[in-house]
Formats: C-alpha cells, sequence, structure tokens
C-alpha cells in the first residue's frame, strides 16, 4: 500500500523551510522530494504547508490511576509518599468509569495529541490484586492498531512491606506484563536486597524487562542506582532496564553524577522522566553517553496530583521549560527525547550521532516507521511553544487522529 503526502515541511528548523513531497509504502517513509506545485490527485493528501513532526510516546504513564473527564475531585493526599499511596488505595475505586474504560478515554486523548506509543505502569498490590493490570492490559489491546504499548507490573505500594505483592506480579508477567517494576527500594521497602532480589528474578526467570520508579534522592539514590547497575551488567541485562524520575541525578554533586551517569552507560540502563520542577536531569550529559532517555506524563488529574491533560506536546513544553531552555536546539532536543527517545527506550536501543531526520530507525529517515503528526507551525520550536490544536495523527501511514478524537469515534 502507497500513500503520497504532498506539501509538508519536514521537521521544520526556520520558517522558510521548503515543502516537501513524502511517499510512504508499507506504512514506511520511502521517499522525500521537494514539493510540486499543481493540483493534488484523488487519494492523496494535502499536507497544505503544515510541518511533519514524528509522533511522540508517553513512556512512563498510569493509565489506571487517571481521573480525566471524570467529575473533579480535591487533592485529599498528605504530601508524603505513603500518603499519596493510601489515598490512591482508600479512593480509587470511586471513579465514575471502569479502569478499562477510563484508560480507553485517556488512550484517546494521548493518541489525538500525538502519541502512537505508551508504556503504562499498572498497580499490583493486596488490595486490588490484578483488577487495575487487566483494565489496562485490555484498553491498549483495544487499541493496538493506533498505538506500540507495553505494560509494566507495578508494586505500588511495595514488595517487602506486603505480604502476597510477589506472587501478584509473577501472575502480572504471566498473563501478559512486558516488564516488572519496583519502588524506591531502600526509603519505600527499607529493604533493598530482599526488593531487587524479587524484580531481578522475575525478570530472569519471565525473560521480561524492568522499569524501577526511583525517587531515592542524595546519597540514598546513589546507592540504589549502583545496586541495579551492577544486577544489570550481572544478569547481561543490557538494554532491558530502565529506571523512572531518577531523582539522584538532580540532587547530588557533579562529580557523582557524572559517575552514575558512566555507569548507566556502561551498564545499558535507560531512563525517563515526567519533567517535574525539582528533578532535571542531566540531558547533554546523557546524550553524550548515549544513555537512552524518554518522556512521559505520570499521572493524569488523579488522586496524586490535579495537573496533567494527556497531551504530550505540552509535556515537552514541560520538558524545555523546566530545563530553563531558550535556544531552538534545546528545545528541539526535547521533541527528540519525546518522540524517538521513547522509541529507544521501549525497544531497548541505545542513541546515537544520527540526526532525527536521516534515523532509519526511530526518526524520520527513509525506511523508518510512518509515525507522525501535522502541526501548523513555523518551525519546531513554535509547535512546541504554541502546542496547536489541529494536529493530524499518523501510525504506519495511516490517519488514526483529527480533530482532536480517534478517526472513526464519535464527536
Amino acid at each position: 500500500m502507497m500513500t503520497i503526502l504532498r506539501n509538508v515541511r519536514l521537521f521544520p528548523r526556520t520558517a522558510d523551510a521548503e515543502a516537501v513531497d513524502v511517499e510512504i509504502k508499507d506504512g514506511r517513509f520511502s521517499s522525500f522530494t521537494p514539493h510540486s506545485s499543481g493540483t493534488t490527485s484523488a487519494g492523496e493528501i494535502d499536507g497544505a504547508g503544515r510541518a511533519l513532526l514524528p509522533s511522540l510516546g508517553d513512556v512512563h504513564a498510569h493509565l489506571d490511576s487517571n481521573r480525566m473527564g471524570q467529575t473533579f475531585r480535591p487533592h485529599t493526599a498528605d504530601g508524603t509518599l505513603h500518603g499519596y499511596i493510601m489515598n490512591d488505595r482508600e479512593n480509587w475505586r470511586s471513579g465514575e468509569r471502569s479502569v478499562r474504560d477510563q484508560a480507553a478515554y485517556v488512550i484517546a486523548k494521548i493518541v489525538a495529541s500525538g502519541g502512537t506509543r505508551i508504556r503504562s505502569h499498572t498497580q499490583i498490590d493486596a488490595d486490588c490484586g490484578l483488577e487495575r493490570f487487566i483494565g489496562v492490559r485490555d484498553a491498549l489491546a483495544d487499541h493496538a492498531t493506533v498505538l506500540d504499548s507495553q505494560i509494566v507490573a507495578f508494586p505500588q505500594a511495595g514488595i517487602v512491606r506486603e505480604k502476597g505483592v510477589r506472587d501478584l506480579l509473577d501472575a502480572a508477567l504471566s498473563e501478559g506484563a512486558d516488564l516488572v517494576g519496583g519502588l524506591d527500594p531502600l526509603q519505600y521497602d527499607r529493604d533493598p536486597v530482599a526488593h531487587l532480589d524479587v524484580v531481578f528474578g522475575l525478570a530472569e526467570k519471565h525473560g521480561k524487562g524492568i522499569d524501577i520508579h526511583l525517587h531515592e534522592r542524595g546519597s540514598a539514590g546513589i546507592f540504589t542506582f549502583e545496586e541495579i547497575a551492577n544486577r544489570t551488567k550481572t544478569l547481561g541485562l543490557e538494554g532491558q532496564v530502565t529506571i523512572s524520575h531518577a531523582f539522584a541525578l538532580s540532587s547530588n554533586p557533579a562529580s557523582e553524577v557524572e559517575r552514575i551517569v558512566d555507569l548507566l552507560a556502561e551498564a545499558g540502563i535507560s531512563l525517563t522522566t515526567v519533567a517535574p520542577q525539582n528533578g532535571v536531569l542531566p540531558q547533554r550529559g546523557l546524550r553524550e553517553n548515549r544513555v537512552a532517555m524518554g518522556l512521559g506524563e505520570d499521572g493524569q488529574r488523579d488522586y496524586w496530583s490535579p495537573y496533567g491533560d494527556g497531551d504530550l506536546l505540552r509535556r515537552t513544553w514541560q520538558l524545555a521549560f523546566t530545563n530553563g531552555y531558550r535556544r531552538d536546539e534545546d528545545i528541539e532536543a526535547c521533541l527528540d527525547i519525546a518522540s524517538r527517545g521513547g522509541a529507544q527506550v521501549m525497544a531497548g536501543a541505545r542513541p546515537d550521532a544520527t540526526a532525527l531526520v536521516d534515523d532509519a530507525r526511530f526518526g524520520l529517515g527513509i525506511g523508518a516507521p510512518a509515525d507522525f503528526m501535522l502541526v501548523p507551525a513555523d518551525t519546531v520550536t513554535s509547535a512546541i511553544m504554541d502546542c496547536p490544536a489541529d494536529r493530524d495523527v499518523f501510525k504506519d501511514g495511516r490517519l488514526v487522529a483529527t480533530d482532536g478524537r480517534l478517526v472513526g469515534a464519535e464527536a
């Protein structure tokens, strides 16, 4: 199957960037040629001079806990990590939709914003068992034609401090989870050896990946980074381990941060961030050391926080803003993280020096999957700054979302 897309501006860095015509064959980019003026033929798509940007990814989502589109409720948690966890546990069943239906609602928002990949953590604990995992798993399966997805079996309430969680994680991995998660092995579970024994043991047993939440700061975070890196190298799990949040990289001396970045690079561990104000990661150093880094939204209007709206382009803006970036090349690098960075994390791949527009695996190069969006914008930076609502989103060269909703969905 072939698609012709005419008159688009490929990842434009300047307002006068020339338009091109794009040929898509079997869901992949097959050619880019200078735009030839004239009438668009039947079956061809008129890009109307819009910017063509790579599709984005939410590679740190919690599709089982959000309340987007539901009646607004005041925030009631006490501000501690344990308090947030227990507040969610006490209230999540009061949602106005089932887990599956609510996850589907947010998936549609993410795809319409330009997202064609999601890695979602799903809570596994003694309270919910596999209920939340199954709801998200089924919602993602319902949308398999419009996005690529992975599920993390996530022990939100710990592994050691709550009985039965190890067996529940084991069951979730048998039922289709792609990765096993973890949470602050030292500061929350208070037993990093036992916690990581379970996480890495289950990953090895099932041949699955790992994605660990690490909020630990200072020397505690350094300790856990070292433990994770050592186990990753010992078990030969390069490309299969992700650390989410990684706040230790924003709360230690520069020399320690550089040492840990080197350790991550050596072990082949990737990172994800949700662009918080108080957890900015050393993006340039990570890129120079070929450490993959992806962007996520975390929760969206959930029992943890009223923030988040499912818009990945706006979250890309937040990544640039929290880093204090002003120059185009730095802001463009944020979109790189939000797009092919997340794809690399999900694939267990490492970045290299290939420009995004030449990347035939994760970017916009010839041969790459035709996963992209068209937006009315002068440049890449202006698209991030303006976050235009008008976006056409394509997966494998097919239009899957327009006008803020999935193609075929009711208005």
